[in-house]
């Protein structure tokens, strides 16, 4: 056991006036190889002849963040321990969250509880694509939640086709289903896929082929075709008929589809799996096979669209086009919603009733969402993608040249990855400490998922950072 002393500044039980509290001595109870309690014994010094009596034993929890703990020892917790005290009491646990929170943002920054400033290179995971707190979108929420916020799907709202029309004006596409998340977006791709491969072929027709490495969502039609085990394990048994062949292996692609298949799933590019493209002579063969098997071609943009790349449409960069495309992240700016466009032939195998949602495409997130497409039409915002992410790309490709630990740089445009020899997380909770956030995907690659309004200028701070991160690392020769 081992002991540590600490000062009380009160005292607990009644006693002679002649004694007061002086110290605690701590020990620690352990079980198997833990530390669970601790008993501490208050003791009381006299005065007057120098006795030293224990007359109180408390039992505290073991670890000092603890609440109790700090009560325990009269030490006030900080707004960010108090929300994340009361997040470890009462949510599911299921997020491994950085020290850090967040209560207000503007532009391409984020600020703390203490008011520190960060430079933003998250983005939400690719939702913030305007930043925080932009004017035209604080005014749209704020004007349509005076109006109406939530009308059911059994009727009309002014809304909800004027953005499935500009979203096929964008696109080329036929039709539009709204959902409120990226995932759903899936399983109603999914769905409608099948439904389109049993009018062409029967049921056998139900196959799908998804990708290796790949992340579609945390429902179980989307987790089926997450080419992941980390993501699939424990919650067998999914879905069935799907298979899975390797990112850009043309050879195993067409051994994988048939007649059976009714689609073809990918990501242009993989966000979650590490920032991966697929070739273009890849996605070209997956457009020859999926039409000659009258399989649908799914392609999954929900990170890497709506201007990630530089083009509204991550399909337009690659020049193949797919049968239906799922969309989310940051078509309403913050606001929950996604959707799945589908060319017309695929569209008509559904009919009323066969799919639905509660929430998706209501009136406030489709109006922001139609904000959101103008504003990045009007601020000239996916030139702005490609421009500075062009120059982050360089800026990237000059640290590779120089560190040991840096081994390549993958992506375009807004959605680029820094991929390392050495775990990433602990550059990115470094880089808390400097007031720029980065993320991690597949332990080794720092991925930027920037807004959309990120200048060259910030580029330059973010690399700053990652100078002074990397130059504790061993340099490449010269």
């Amino acid at each position: 056991m081992s002991n540590f002393t600490a000062t009380f500044q009160f005292c607990r039980v009644p006693v002679s006036r002649c004694y007061i509290v002086t110290s605690t001595i701590i020990e620690r109870i352990r079980y198997g190889g833990y530390e669970l309690w601790n008993i501490a014994y208050v003791f009381w010094d006299c005065f007057c002849c120098g006795r030293r009596k224990c007359l109180e034993t408390v039992l505290v929890p073991s670890h000092p963040n603890d609440s109790a703990a700090r009560s325990f020892y009269n030490e006030p917790m900080s707004r960010l321990e108090q929300i994340a005290d009361l997040e470890k009491r009462f949510l599911l646990p299921t997020y491994n969250r950085y020290p850090v929170g967040f209560e207000r943002g503007k532009g391409v920054f984020l600020y703390d509880f203490e008011g520190k400033k960060y430079l933003d290179f998250v983005a939400g995971l690719g939702v913030n694509a305007l930043g925080h707190a932009h004017p035209r979108i604080v005014k749209a929420i704020r004007e349509q939640a005076a109006r109406v916020i939530h009308l059911s799907n059994l009727y009309y709202n002014e809304y909800q086709g004027q953005l499935a029309e500009r979203l096929c004006q964008l696109s080329g596409f036929d039709r539009v289903f709204f959902s409120n998340s990226g995932t759903e977006a899936m399983e109603g791709a999914i769905k409608l896929a099948r439904l389109a491969g049993h009018k062409a072929g029967g049921e056998a027709k139900c196959q799908l082929v998804a990708l290796q490495d790949s992340f579609h969502g945390r429902t179980f039609g989307s987790m089926s075709l997450t080419g992941q085990d980390k993501y699939r394990k424990g919650f067998e048994p999914l879905l069935d008929n799907v298979s899975f062949v390797a990112q850009n292996d043309v050879a195993a692609l067409r051994a994988a589809v048939n007649a059976n298949t009714c689609a073809i799933v990918l990501e242009p590019i993989f966000g979650e799996g590490g920032i991966l493209e697929c070739s273009e002579e890849f996605l070209r063969e997956c457009r020859v096979l999926a039409s000659q098997h009258q399989a649908a071609l799914i392609f999954d943009e929900i990170q890497c669209g709506l201007g990630r790349t530089g083009k509204m449409f991550a399909f337009q960069s690659f020049g193949v086009v797919p049968d239906i495309v799922t969309i989310a992240k940051p078509i309403a700016a913050g606001v929950p919603l996604g959707a799945f466009l589908s060319k017309e032939h695929f569209a008509s195998a559904i009919a009323p009733g066969q799919h639905g949602t509660t929430f998706g495409g209501g009136p406030l997130a489709c109006r922001v969402a139609l904000e959101y497409l103008a504003i990045v039409e009007e601020e000239h915002l996916l030139e702005n993608v490609v421009k500075v992410g062009g120059y982050l790309h360089e800026q990237l490709q000059e640290l590779a040249g120089k560190y040991a630990s840096v081994r390549e740089v993958r992506g375009r445009g807004f959605i680029q990855g820094l991929v390392l020899d050495i775990p990433a997380r602990p550059l990115v909770e470094q880089g808390l400490a400097e007031g720029v956030l980065f993320n991690v995907t597949q332990d080794t690659v720092l991925r930027f998922l920037p807004p959309f309004l990120l200048e060259e200028k910030h580029v330059d701070k973010g690399v700053r950072v990652l100078k002074k991160l990397l130059g504790k690392k061993r340099k490449k020769a010269a």
